[in-house]
C-alpha cells in the first residue's frame, strides 16, 4: 500500500504569550524549541516529530508556512550569530551561500535547516507587532485569536514584527 508523502515545507513558529502557569508539558516542548521569550521565533520543518511538538504548545505559540521574502527579511534584519553577532554576507559566502536569498531559497526548499547552519544562533528575537496583535492571544486563530495554525498569514504578523 502506497503511502502519500507530504511535502517537506518550513514553518514559522512565534510565541505569543507566557508560560507562568502552564503545564511542565508545554514549559519543556517550548524550550525543545529555543523559544525561550515571548516573540521569539524559529523556522522548523513540518516532520511529524515537529507537528507533535507544535500540537502541545498550540495555546502558546502560532505558526504557519512563510515565503522566501519573510524568510530573507528575517535573515538580514534578525538573524545573529554565535556571541549576538549579525548574519554577514561574508559568512554566507563562508558557508557557501551567494546571499540571504540564496539562503533563503534553500530553507523555504528544505535544502538546509537553518538550526543545522554552524555558528547561528537557532532564534530570532523579533519586536512585538506594530499595531499590537489583532485578536486575543489566548484564543485560536480560527476563532477570531491569534494562537494556532495561521497558514499564510505568518507572513504578515512576521513582517509587522521584523
Amino acid at each position: 500500500m502506497a503511502q502519500k508523502t507530504e511535502s517537506v515545507k518550513p514553518l514559522v513558529v512565534v510565541r505569543i504569550r507566557g508560560v507562568v502557569s502552564a503545564q511542565r508539558e508545554a514549559r519543556e516542548t517550548l524550550n525543545l524549541l529555543s523559544l525561550s521569550h515571548t516573540n521569539h521565533a524559529v523556522i522548523v520543518d513540518n516532520r511529524p516529530s515537529y507537528k507533535g511538538m507544535l500540537q502541545r504548545v498550540n495555546s502558546y505559540v502560532t505558526y504557519g508556512e512563510p515565503t522566501k521574502e519573510t524568510i530573507t527579511m528575517m535573515l538580514q534584519k534578525r538573524a545573529l550569530l554565535a556571541g549576538d553577532k549579525k548574519l554577514t554576507e561574508e559568512y554566507l559566502t563562508k558557508i557557501g551561500y551567494k546571499s540571504f536569498d540564496d539562503l533563503a531559497e534553500a530553507i523555504v526548499t528544505c535544502k538546509v535547516e537553518y538550526n543545522k547552519l554552524p555558528d547561528v544562533q537557532t532564534r530570532f528575537r523579533l519586536h512585538p507587532p506594530s499595531k499590537g496583535y489583532k485578536g486575543k492571544t489566548k484564543k485560536g486563530y480560527n476563532a477570531g485569536g491569534e494562537a494556532g495554525y495561521r497558514a499564510e498569514a505568518i507572513n504578515q504578523l512576521v513582517q509587522r514584527m521584523v
